[in-house]
């Protein structure tokens, strides 16, 4: 009996580290955060940090006609998350109708706006793009901001999806985007309807870098514009996380190295990410998502977590991807 039970024990652990979750044992759970950290499939995920609260903006994970909708999640300890459903659908964004993605979010003047991808469009004679939806709180409910795109259409080959809003050391806001293999960086004017031209008269000035796919990403450290984003197909095992460094927020980006990939010993398709760091602590995290071993299906992404260091020169050190996670780090009020 004893032997059967053991062996009940050892196949149980066994599925759940083929499935791609992690089985830490109870002091580690304590401790760590463990990964995936949002239950359910999960993808794309904006991380913030507001007030004493961090919040995660992801993608819903599932086939195009499903994914009507956007969910968050905040956490005081990157551990215990809690679900904010439905902060945002398509029956609040008329123009919508499917495939809601890779939301991005910017506190202004007292409101959050959530910027989002929607119904994947194909052309210009397609109805869809970025959209923007506003409110009073970070958790919402949020509404349609304009009522209709705030990008509809394609330039420099860049298909208008995978919206990142990035705060500059000035004050000024940018919408750094990009599909296709193309990414723009345009200069939002102050209320966020829309855009302003540069000093030469242009609006969208193309900032691709080698490798580049999509999921852009930008932050500032010691002076310096570090630019990220994914490669490969976000669909297969080869998805990956990539990164330069400039001068300035237009570059030029020369791509340094990859930063998070696939480990076949815990789980493929790693890319998609953002960073958050803890106010009280200077730390810094990457959100990501990933596919379990279990799964084939390219939908099946799970969103996790991992710590993030630079290392003397100021190089982003590469990151590995674990079924622990982080160590808690808990926000004060």
């Amino acid at each position: 009996m004893a032997e059967k039970t053991a062996f009940v024990v050892k196949t149980a652990i066994a599925l759940w580290v083929i499935a791609g979750w992690a089985f830490p044992n109870p002091v580690q759970a304590q401790k760590m955060s463990g990964n995936p950290i949002l239950p359910g499939w999960y993808a794309d995920p904006e991380g913030a940090v507001f007030d004493d609260r961090y919040w995660i903006y992801p993608t819903y994970s599932d086939a195009y006609e499903r994914q009507v909708f956007l969910d968050a999640f905040s956490s005081r300890d990157l551990a215990k998350w809690k679900k904010h459903g439905r902060i945002l659908d398509t029956t609040a964004v008329k123009w919508a109708h499917k495939a809601m993605w890779a939301p991005a979010i910017i506190r202004k003047d007292g409101r959050y706006f959530l910027f989002f991808a929607a119904n994947d469009i194909q052309s210009d004679a397609e109805q869809g793009g970025i959209g923007v939806a506003v409110s009073g709180r970070p958790e919402g409910p949020f509404t349609d901001y304009l009522g209709k795109p705030l990008l509809s259409t394609f330039h420099n080959g860049a298909q208008p999806i995978d919206q990142f809003v990035f705060r500059d050391a000035d004050g000024q806001y940018y919408m750094i985007y990009g599909g296709w293999r193309h990414c723009n960086i345009v200069k939002l004017n102050d209320d966020f309807t829309g855009f302003e031209p540069y000093e030469d008269g242009t609006v969208f000035r193309e900032i691709t870098p080698e490798g580049y796919v999509e999921g852009p990403f930008m932050f500032i450290r010691n002076g310096k514009y570090y630019f990220m984003w994914s490669e490969g197909g976000w669909g297969g095992p080869d998805y990956r996380v990539a990164y330069a460094i400039a001068d300035s927020p237009f570059g030029p980006f020369e791509r340094i190295g990859v930063v998070l990939q696939q480990d076949p010993a815990v789980a493929t398709g790693a890319g998609h990410h953002s960073l958050i760091q803890a106010p009280h602590t200077g730390d810094w995290y990457i959100l990501y998502h990933r596919r379990p071993l279990s799964e084939t299906h390219p939908n099946h992404r799970a969103t996790c977590i991992e710590k993030l260091e630079f290392d003397e020169q100021g190089f982003i050190k590469p990151v590995h991807i674990t079924f622990e996670g982080v160590v808690k780090n808990r926000l004060k009020k």
